[in-house]
């Protein structure tokens, strides 16, 4: 694939879509999280047990996997990627508000199927996108500002819910208002700048069966992530669990608040990180935290240990979403990043479903604490995998997350 030709359309991007998109991220995701968190709740009164919402979260992420998976190929074929971002954001603030007219659980099912195919398709060109606009020495901080942008909405979102659920005490209208910060983010994304402004030659164009050039080093990052995934089910097991040991539902969103403080506040640092320091070993301790997290859910000790753990779940979060992502990046060829980027997201949600569906099983046979120790067990062992995986690197003498292949066009402006 023939790289992008550097303009001042491209160097005007590098300023522009960083903050574009982080602030698209908030209000977005302000929107999703006011009803992220009150949907349990919602879904039980529908009728909807343990089972019911494991085959939900599973089906939707294992529809969006297929979205995830197009994407990945579209982001590096076509020419364009901005009009499949607009259109995930738009589709999924559409859904929205239908939650509210919903009377069976089965059709808050379709409605998710629609929510995360829709984030499936604008995700990758997303990312891409931002790789494209900064120097690859900053990507570990520009996906940690994304995230911190996109973990404030998540503040804010369930604070929000939490306000609105004191005052009129009614799911319902949480799901009509969060309609308003998702119109907001669908008009801000409509600033963001194209990246590429050349288009491939129609002899190079990949294919849609062959994930290009991906090196060892990325499939055995991708291995280990794998392996956590099949442990990382739906959080919505963890404000079911909390739920279980007394903590009320209209608490729930201040769940929410508290872990995605931590997420927020960690986030941005955390990528910063992660361009002076070994991602591997940071998303690795991002790993222990969150099988900390599990075994003290699956022990529920008290309510007060529920509520702390919650902050922990949110650094775990930060030490592993943005510095995951960066890693990506660092190693594939840059005209390859659509597809790595594709068939990463995929395979974690392929690996999410049948955590989901596994997780839902084992709480309604065998009880709570054990699915959650399940978690904790095999995030424990791609923890090792990392760590172990970055030893056998420096064994070697290589430096695993610096590839020669990956240097894009030195004029390229960075953020400030």
């Amino acid at each position: 694939m023939t790289s992008p030709t550097v303009t001042s359309e491209s160097l005007a991007a590098a300023k522009r879509n960083v903050y574009v998109f982080g602030t698209v991220s908030f209000f977005n995701d302000t929107a999703s999280e006011m009803a992220y968190w009150i949907l349990p709740a919602f879904l039980s009164s529908l009728g909807a047990g343990p089972a019911a919402m494991g085959l939900i979260e599973g089906i939707a992420e294992c529809v969006a996997s297929l979205g995830k998976l197009l994407s990945g190929y579209l982001t590096d074929a076509v020419q364009r990627r901005k009009p499949i971002v607009v259109f995930g954001y738009l589709a999924a603030n559409l859904m929205k508000p239908l939650l509210a007219l919903s009377t069976r659980w089965w059709q808050v099912l379709f409605i998710r199927f629609a929510d995360r195919t829709a984030k499936g398709l604008r995700g990758t060109p997303r990312d891409v996108m931002l790789a494209e606009s900064v120097d690859r020495k900053k990507i570990g901080g520009t996906y940690g500002l994304l995230q911190s942008m996109d973990s404030a909405g998540a503040i804010v979102g369930p604070l929000t819910a939490w306000f609105i659920m004191a005052r009129i005490g009614n799911i319902r209208a949480v799901f009509w208002l969060a309609a308003i910060p998702g119109a907001i983010a669908v008009m801000l994304i409509l600033l963001a700048r194209e990246t590429r402004v050349k288009k491939p030659d129609a002899g190079t164009m990949p294919s849609f069966w062959q994930p290009a050039r991906l090196s060892g080093r990325f499939y055995y990052v991708l291995a280990a992530v794998l392996i956590f995934s099949l442990g990382n089910s739906s959080d919505m097991f963890l404000v079911l669990r909390a739920q279980q040991i007394g903590i009320r539902a209209s608490l729930a969103p201040l769940l929410g608040l508290v872990f995605n403080t931590t997420y927020t506040l960690a986030s941005w640092p955390a990528g910063w990180l992660s361009d002076r320091r070994s991602k591997r070993v940071i998303a690795a301790a991002g790993y222990l935290v969150f099988a900390g997290t599990y075994l003290t859910f699956a022990l529920a000790p008290s309510q007060a240990a529920i509520w702390g753990v919650m902050a922990c779940y949110g650094l775990y979060y930060a030490l592993t979403s943005p510095v995951l992502r960066a890693l990506v990046v660092d190693t594939v060829e840059p005209g390859s990043r659509g597809r790595a980027f594709g068939l990463f997201y995929f395979s974690t949600s392929i690996a999410a479903l049948l955590s989901s569906l596994i997780t839902g099983q084992l709480w309604k046979y065998y009880g709570a604490a054990l699915p959650f120790y399940v978690s904790a067990a095999t995030a424990t062992v791609a923890a090792l995998m990392l760590l172990a995986g970055k030893i056998g690197d420096l064994k070697r003498g290589s430096a695993p997350e610096e590839d020669e292949r990956t240097r894009e066009h030195p004029e390229l402006e960075t953020y400030h």
